[in-house]
């Protein structure tokens, strides 16, 4: 297995037993992920209580993985220079506020707001990276990374039982959120110790906004061209404000000189086979664990099962049980294969889940089949995208190196829900989603390919990604 290269352990790290540090963060990082997947479920229930639009409450889901988006690299640079626990407890402080806030909401926008400080907990996983690159031995390194990937994977499963066992009811959801998340922060504020001090920098705040801003107009304009016309004056003028504002922001990143996303990292030999496969991966898993939560509640009259919150929490239980299951066993995994034969097996298995439900949806035994294709693969994907995503990477550049992956992969869950709204607006009951998870299937498969080819480049001769830009 390729090596991943990390600073010289340190005093403190030889001195001290790093992993209840890393089970404390990889116990956050579940939480991390859980709290975008416990909505899914939800917005039916959502719609309804609210009195609003299924296309509005989806952008409780959406706007939040937008500012994980922006936050994930932002907060990164932040940890570097005020110190990556401190960034931890903060981002986990402001998902206790938002879950306090979202189980208080009584309007769609009390509710947005909720979501957006929810969002920034995402950081806590390149955080959580960065505090294990500085503690854990260099030998260990792999397993380290690969248990906090992989206890995410389980998370994104873990929140859709949740919202099944409040029974639909999202304010009982959301107190249960924030009570778990205040036990997160004080473990971790009891267990997690910075490893490296902090630095100097500037952050990146024009690039933050310019990310924001054509995330925004892209999203927006896939998620409404369904309904507005894909060739109105208003679609295209979204499309035509995301080209224009994302070539300004890399033309920005380009120039200033702490940009907020390296633009080598994303281009580099040696970083780009996991950028890609982490953007379809991350893709592809809320295409179809949201698709299979769309079609399982629509009513049987339009084709799927009319099932309640607890029955989609049910019949995602497979995905979640396999998820938790391998993480047991990732540092096994991390220390016998390739990372990016693992990535590669791991979409290819979940795009597989949605291929099945391409061809056989007559009944919940294919929900079933294809939650366990699910968490099998994102098991064995998620436990070694990050060490695929920082395995070439100079070691100081490590953080930046996984903050870009955890940011890519966000983008492409985030294009989810956008990418379902335009197919069933196209085409809608079984049809619409026969195609929904025909695309999920598509992105995993691609996923694969790149995984598997980019891995085999970077075996031939050693490639590192610059330490600079």
């Amino acid at each position: 297995m390729a090596t991943v290269v990390a600073p010289a352990a340190s005093t403190e790290t030889t001195s001290k037993n790093p992993w209840p540090a890393v089970v404390a963060l990889a116990f956050a990082a579940s939480i991390a992920a859980l709290q975008n997947t416990a909505v899914v479920p939800l917005l039916p229930v959502l719609q309804q209580e609210l009195n609003t639009s299924l296309t509005s409450v989806t952008w409780t889901l959406t706007l939040s993985l937008l500012v994980a988006a922006v936050a994930t690299p932002l907060l990164s640079r932040f940890g570097d220079m005020y110190g990556r626990r401190r960034m931890i407890l903060g981002a986990l402080a402001l998902l206790v506020i938002g879950s306090v806030l979202a189980a208080l909401a009584t309007s769609l926008a009390m509710l947005i707001v909720a979501r957006v400080l929810q969002g920034f907990v995402a950081a806590l996983v390149p955080l959580s990276i960065g505090v294990v690159r500085d503690t854990v031995p260099r030998n260990q390194l792999a397993t380290g990374i690969g248990v906090l990937s992989a206890t995410m994977g389980f998370g994104s499963g873990g929140g859709m039982i949740l919202a099944g066992l409040a029974s639909g009811d999202f304010h009982l959801a959301f107190w249960i959120m924030g009570g778990i998340s205040l036990v997160a922060a004080v473990v971790v504020a009891v267990l997690v110790r910075d490893g490296a001090p902090a630095g100097k920098g500037r952050p990146d705040l024009l690039g933050a906004a310019l990310l924001a801003a054509w995330l925004v107009a892209l999203m927006l304009a896939v998620s409404e061209g369904g309904s507005w016309g894909w060739t109105s004056a208003g679609v295209l003028g979204l499309f035509a404000a995301a080209v224009l504002l994302a070539a300004v922001w890399v033309v920005v990143e380009l120039r200033v000189a702490e940009p907020l996303v390296e633009m080598s990292m994303l281009v580099h030999r040696g970083t780009v086979g996991a950028t890609v496969s982490s953007m379809l991966l991350g893709f592809s898993f809320f295409t179809i664990m949201t698709g299979m939560s769309g079609f399982a509640q629509a009513p049987a009259g339009a084709g799927g099962f009319g099932a309640s919150t607890l029955q989609v929490g049910l019949y995602l239980l497979p995905s979640t049980l396999f998820m938790l299951v391998i993480s047991l066993f990732a540092g096994r995994f991390m220390r016998t294969f390739q990372a990016s034969t693992m990535v590669s097996a791991g979409s290819a298995v979940t795009g597989l889940g949605g291929l099945w439900l391409v061809l056989s949806h007559d009944g919940p035994a294919d929900l079933y089949v294809a939650a366990s294709l699910m968490g099998i693969g994102l098991g064995v994907g998620y436990a070694a995208l990050g060490t695929m995503a920082v395995e070439h990477v100079d070691p100081a550049k490590t953080a930046v190196a996984a903050g870009v992956n955890a940011l890519v992969r966000i983008v492409g869950a985030s294009t989810a829900g956008a990418v379902i709204a335009a197919l069933l607006a196209a085409q809608p009951g079984v049809a619409g989603y026969q195609w929904v998870f025909g695309v999920a299937a598509a992105a995993g498969a691609v996923a694969a390919l790149f995984a598997a080819v980019y891995g085999a480049l970077n075996r031939r001769p050693a490639v590192t990604a610059p330490s600079a830009r």
